[in-house]
């Protein structure tokens, strides 16, 4: 039977490239319901392409533009961020991938977890804000969490290889992004047309700024832990700048395991939709004799101090990764914006989190008020030094 999916965010660069490999299968997914904050025109091209059954434009104030897209097709339209939680819950859907943009995403993952649906998660913010919660939900209603993100996907690869032996440690490979070889002085002068020419990944700009700060490895250090019950200390970063490999697990023997490829997000997002079994992709391979040298480098914490945030937050625990994602949000924003400079960004996440008010086992209601305070925060921060 075709897999009946969901697509938080479908407007994203992941939600597109996972539409991508439905063009390519299908046979073995069909499209139940997409999502998407404000891009109506690009919401209502897909719903009408895939004959999804619904259509959710977040924001309120589009939903007559989207109905009047969508008029005339079988494709039902909705609004509002309740509608999508209410959707992904539905008994018409089997798979959700979560893959809308920052801490939007929490509310409609965690419908989709209590529902007991297959996780697909794209959304880095989801276990950041809220990992104990997510995960300790996902296992009360028997949710499977799936990682689509490339590096998450290539340690979870590697560990169905494992057998169940013990892991030492997992390394999470990072591009370095486009300032890994400028200067500190050079990368404070950065401006946000700068920051966003990835090197290697075609992503959205709020996560290509987080790759730049290196934040988005952070983020991806706390995922782990909670993907892999891992602790900080049993975590490492390497840059890699070539991209090909993923990940890697390192074992007791001190043998390692990795997942190469060339950056195509399709390839684990294919990998969760599909799971456990594998599908052609019209992808490129990998040609191991035309790759040269692959290289790997410690990550300098002095010009990329938002990895080292990171890491603080996470042994530190409760609310404070919360915090951390909060103040980060708002200063990415204004950033892009022009109101702050490159490290203006990791000044106010630190200033946000040393201020924070600690809460050590965190209720949904606790990680709401987290983020809406340190939010509120963070912008307060932002306009004093604008002033």
């Amino acid at each position: 039977m075709k897999r009946r999916i969901a697509i938080l965010g479908s407007t994203g660069s992941i939600g597109r490239q996972a539409l991508d490999v439905v063009r390519q299968h299908p046979d073995l997914f069909e499209v139940d319901t997409l999502t998407a904050n404000n891009s109506v025109e690009l919401l209502a091209r897909q719903a009408a392409e895939f004959d999804a059954n619904n259509a959710v434009i977040c924001n309120p104030d589009r939903y007559d533009e989207l109905a009047s897209a969508l008029g005339g097709t079988s494709v039902k339209t909705f609004s509002g961020t309740d509608s999508a939680c209410a959707l992904v819950a539905g008994g018409n859907v089997d798979i959700v991938l979560a893959a809308m943009v920052g801490f939007s995403g929490l509310l409609p993952t965690l419908a989709a977890v209590k529902a007991g649906k297959i996780i697909a998660l794209a959304n880095k913010e989801t276990l950041v804000a809220a990992g104990a919660l997510v995960m300790s939900l996902a296992q009360e209603h028997h949710a499977p969490i799936l990682p689509v993100d490339s590096e998450h996907s290539a340690i979870f690869q590697c560990l169905l290889a494992a057998q169940g032996n013990a892991v030492e440690r997992i390394h999470l490979t990072a591009s370095g992004g486009p300032f890994r070889q400028w200067s500190r002085e050079r990368i404070a002068a950065a401006t946000a047309a700068d920051a966003l020419k990835h090197p290697n990944w075609n992503m959205g700009a709020k996560i290509t700024i987080d790759s730049a700060t290196m934040m988005n490895k952070g983020f991806e250090v706390i995922e782990a832990r909670w993907l892999f019950d891992m602790d900080a200390d049993r975590i490492n970063v390497v840059v890699h700048p070539e991209s090909i490999i993923h990940s890697m697990v390192e074992f007791e023997d001190g043998a390692v395991l990795a997942q190469l490829g060339h950056p195509d997000m399709r390839e684990p997002i294919q990998f969760a939709l599909g799971f456990p079994e594998r599908h052609p992709l019209s992808n490129r391979k990998l040609d191991f004799a035309r790759l040269g040298a692959l290289t790997f480098a410690q990550p300098d914490l002095e010009r990329f101090p938002a990895l080292g945030l990171a890491f603080e937050a996470l042994r530190r625990g409760g609310n404070i990764p919360c915090a951390l994602n909060a103040a980060n949000e708002a200063a990415v924003a204004a950033f892009l914006a022009g109101r702050i400079g490159f490290y203006g960004i990791s000044d106010i996440v630190e200033k946000c989190v040393l201020g924070a008010d600690f809460a050590a086992n965190p209720s949904l209601d606790d990680i709401l008020a987290t983020n809406a305070e340190v939010y509120a925060r963070a912008n307060a921060l932002i306009d004093a030094g604008s002033d």
